[in-house]
């Protein structure tokens, strides 16, 4: 039976009922009934309970108040503390979106939502507006309230697709994993899952720093980008994102799926990849409307809830520890036929600001883990250990006069470090020393002021409860232009942290080509470094270096010390793989390892069939293997 009329017949009273449609697989009722709109618990909670889907009642768009004067309501209901910035009407999906400085304000006293519902008749939804301002969070939320006639018309006819085709598990059944990218090497990750139904792509990065093989292997015989269902995105860093754009330029036009954080991040991540392959007339992978397709085709997830991203797919995300808004994936494919969790990047101990990676599922039977520090010697000092030396680094070269580069991705190891020194110096350990956040970081830290909820509780405490965000102290100087960082240059002791992570371009050469022959000065390198880039070479002892600054070859005597501190990672070392292993409920089937260079993924392989007695498989690109 058509799903639609189990609802209505379970519903029973046909006038209770106006129309039902689907966003994804959340189930959506109209109603011209205002009392059903705000009492219906009694009716809808046992079909929740039954038919395991979510479903929310809304009134009939042809009974809204007008907008005008619903928002005239609205701002005489919501708590003055909230401060509503903007309000967004969505009359088809009878939706007001309100952005608010503090939605905690508005979600405390639960009876706010309910008498804006029975006053207007609108359902109400809360975005936090950032501390800092963000051009690029205004742009998407723009981009996607101008869009939503088309949003609306896409996640309904995913919903379409998902309950109305027809699939049956049975012994002509299978599920198959393809390795595209990110297999037995670290970068352009990506993975397709295909089931006799359903095509899914999870993750589609790019290797920035391999310009012969940059992208995945899309060119493999089973990739029918006219066949793709959806994507869905880990997370933000461009060696798991920054192919996405390129699929809708090939003409994709499914949706992908992220949660809000991982999609402001990557957005803004791809837009700083045109900014800076146009400063060096690269070629250009994608351009700014492949960048706005993908924004029309996003949809957000939260964590830890069940999504129908195909008919016989499920998605659950988890968090992973990485960087903000980073998930696993966990795959429940044909009805608990079989379970995939994939790690994506991840972090198995907690960190300034996350949360250790999650360990617990309700099914595994193939777990995807990424390997990038699984070499037998990949042993990262602890947290408080790598802080004390990194503390140490910066205190003997603030005493010598000089100044501490630390090259850093765009999110996750920057926002660590300036979390590290605002409580180095609300504690009084460092004084009247600046920390320079360069150009994008800033845009990045801006959008962590946005989603607090995906921290560590003691963050978000400081954030939501004390209204006290450790990004806005007044340490923080950012510094966007070539004049200011001459100043930064040419000034006093300080705290640079600038991309990119690797030194293979941005501002962090800009300043290391100024810094490294004073030998006051350090460099503090926190990120894996890739073969071939100048973080690299830096890490292998390299006293001489060449380095293009705006079209000329220059070169340079490195005088300066070059630290490396694991510690700050984002991902797991072998102590913290092995760990996993040991720790994830329940024990899968068969593992198998991506994301890793080629002798580490080997070694982990050898330690997990050794110790843990799992089948351990290690694909290469382009190797296919049926899961089940």
């Amino acid at each position: 039976m058509d799903i639609k009329k189990e609802i209505a017949e379970m519903i029973g009273d046909p006038s209770l009922v106006s129309d039902i449609e689907f966003e994804v697989s959340n189930i959506i009722v109209y109603t011209k009934n205002k009392n059903f709109l705000v009492n219906n618990l009694d009716i809808i909670k046992p079909i929740v309970n039954t038919k395991k889907k979510r479903i929310e009642v809304r009134l009939d768009p042809s009974l809204l108040m007008d907008e005008k004067e619903a928002e005239k309501e609205i701002e005489k209901i919501v708590p003055k503390s909230a401060e509503i910035k903007q309000i967004w009407f969505e009359r088809d999906r009878s939706i007001a979106t309100l952005e608010v400085m503090r939605p905690e304000m508005i979600s405390k006293g639960m009876d706010v939502a309910k008498e804006i519902k029975d006053k207007t008749g609108w359902s109400i939804a809360t975005l936090r507006y950032p501390l800092i301002k963000s051009d690029i969070v205004r742009a998407i939320r723009e981009m996607l309230f101008s869009n939503a006639d088309f949003r609306k018309k896409l996640m309904n006819s995913i919903g379409e697709k998902i309950y109305n085709s027809k699939f049956d598990v049975n012994d002509k059944y299978w599920v198959r994993m393809s390795a595209l990218g990110g297999f037995r090497q670290v970068g352009r990750s990506a993975i397709l899952i295909q089931t006799p139904i359903s095509s899914v792509l999870v993750d589609a990065g790019i290797d920035v720093s391999n310009s012969r093989d940059p992208v995945p292997r899309i060119d493999a015989p089973e990739f029918d980008i006219s066949k793709l269902d959806a994507v869905v995105i880990t997370h933000s860093h461009l060696d798991h994102c920054g192919f996405l754009p390129v699929l809708y330029k090939y003409g994709y036009k499914g949706p992908v799926f992220s949660t809000a954080p991982t999609r402001d991040v990557m957005t803004l991540l791809h837009l700083d990849y045109l900014s800076l392959t146009d400063k060096t007339n690269e070629k250009q992978l994608f351009n700014i409307d492949n960048i706005k397709e993908m924004l029309k085709y996003s949809i957000v997830l939260n964590p830890n809830e069940v999504t129908d991203v195909t008919p016989d797919v499920r998605v659950t995300l988890h968090n992973s520890g990485h960087i903000l808004g980073a998930m696993m994936v966990h795959l429940n494919v044909g009805n608990g036929f079989h379970n995939i969790l994939y790690t994506g990047d991840f972090k198995y101990a907690d960190s300034k600001t996350l949360n250790k990676a999650d360990n617990t599922f309700d099914r595994v039977e193939t777990l995807i883990m990424e390997s990038t520090y699984g070499g037998d010697d990949d042993k990262q000092p602890s947290r408080e250990e790598a802080e004390n030396f990194f503390f140490d680094i910066v205190k003997k070269t603030i005493d010598k006069g000089g100044k501490v580069l630390v090259p850093v991705l765009g999110v996750g190891r920057a926002q660590e470090i300036m979390l590290m020194a605002e409580e180095w110096t609300r504690y009084g350990f460092l004084q009247d020393v600046p920390v320079i956040v360069d150009g994008m970081l800033w845009d990045v830290t801006a959008i962590y002021t946005v989603y607090p909820e995906f921290m560590n509780a003691e963050t978000k405490r400081r954030i939501i409860e004390y209204n006290n965000s450790p990004f806005m102290s007044k340490i923080f100087k950012h510094v966007v232009s070539e004049e200011e960082r001459q100043k930064v240059l040419s000034g006093g002791p300080a705290i640079i942290l600038a991309t990119s992570g690797m030194l293979n371009g941005g501002p962090s050469v800009y300043y290391f080509a100024n810094l490294c022959e004073d030998d006051r000065n350090a460099v503090v390198l926190v990120s894996y470094q890739g073969n071939g880039t100048l973080g690299r070479a830096l890490q292998e002892g390299a006293k001489e270096v060449s380095i293009d600054l705006n079209g000329s070859l220059r070169h340079f005597n490195v005088n300066l010390p070059v630290y490396s501190i694991q510690g700050f990672s984002g991902h797991s070392d072998r102590k913290e793989l092995e760990r996993y292993l040991k720790d994830i409920k329940p024990k899968p089937r068969r593992l198998v390892l991506d994301h890793g260079e080629e002798s580490k993924i080997i070694a982990l392989m050898k330690y997990a069939r050794t110790n843990e007695h799992i089948e351990t498989v290690a694909p290469k690109i382009l190797d296919a293997l049926r899961l089940r």
